[in-house]
């Protein structure tokens, strides 16, 4: 009995799948550059580096 190896016909990504991939994560980015750019955020950040630096008082 011979055993086949199995070969895969799709080894890799299209440029279709690139081009989705990248504006998906291109999306991702900007949703994230919103919330850290947001107040609440933005000052917890801040102390957190302040505090980690150990530049505040």
């Amino acid at each position: 009995m011979r055993i086949r190896a199995l070969r895969c016909t799709e080894a890799g990504m299209s440029t279709a799948e690139y081009a989705v991939g990248t504006l998906a994560a291109v999306a991702f980015a900007a949703v994230l550059m919103v919330v850290v750019k947001s107040g609440p955020v933005k000052s917890a950040l801040a102390s957190v580096i302040t505090t980690a630096l150990g530049i505040g008082g």
